[in-house]
């Protein structure tokens, strides 16, 4: 399988050119009787928690001359990582909320998309393959500090998080295609989400553990 969250970021910001004619379709109500269930949500919020605690953990009581190591010219320091996974919240939560859940229902693709979720849990944080970034979610240092950087990324996982705490919307029944997984519905994208940091994650620990990372 190739660069899952990677692919699944750079379709996100692709998707933003892709899929603007979705917002010139008719709009389908939520249904509020097709929604998730309780299993469904809770499953979802877990994996949301436990990748934010995952990255909080992998950036806490870094110096700032760990926050900032390089281990090559090319490579990224986990500031650089850390701001990459905190853009992409917001980015991939917007093509879910605002443009997926905005193209008409097509329950016909329920079938198609079974045994995905765990296909995404699965096999997200392959990291054998690589890939780049697209330009919008390159880090640009729009954080000065990593206490800035970690309050925008508690803010969009909060937000996230409510959302699938609460939403009616039928996102079973709502549909993006995925350039390796093909079509996911709005759970599974949900899923890629939380999981994209995860991913991420293990690349701040591939950081950590260059044998020139500094001791303090």
């Amino acid at each position: 399988m190739k660069n899952f969250a990677c692919n699944a970021v750079r379709f996100a910001f692709f998707a933003a050119l892709i899929c603007l004619p979705f917002a010139a379709w008719a709009q389908t109500p939520a249904a509020a009787q097709a929604t998730l269930t309780k299993q469904e949500r809770a499953d979802a919020v877990k994996y949301l928690a436990d990748t934010r605690k995952k990255f909080l953990a992998s950036i806490k009581g870094l110096s700032e001359a760990q926050w900032k190591y390089k281990a090559a010219p090319d490579r990224w320091s986990v500031a650089e990582v850390a701001e990459h996974i905190a853009l992409s919240e917001d980015l991939i939560f917007g093509l879910i909320s605002k443009q997926i859940m905005s193209a008409p229902a097509a329950p016909e693709k329920k079938e198609s998309v079974k045994g995905k979720d765990a296909l995404i849990r699965n096999n997200i944080t392959n990291r054998n393959t690589k890939a780049q970034a697209p330009e919008q979610l390159k880090p640009v240092n729009k954080w000065a500090t990593q206490a800035e950087l970690v309050k925008a990324f508690n803010a969009s996982r909060a937000n996230t998080t409510t959302y699938v705490k609460t939403t009616q919307d039928d996102l079973r029944s709502h549909f993006a295609p995925h350039p390796v997984f093909k079509d996911l519905d709005g759970y599974q994208w949900i899923l890629l989400l939380a999981g994209h940091s995860e991913r991420h994650t293990l690349q701040v620990l591939e950081v950590k553990a260059d044998p020139n990372f500094p001791k303090k």
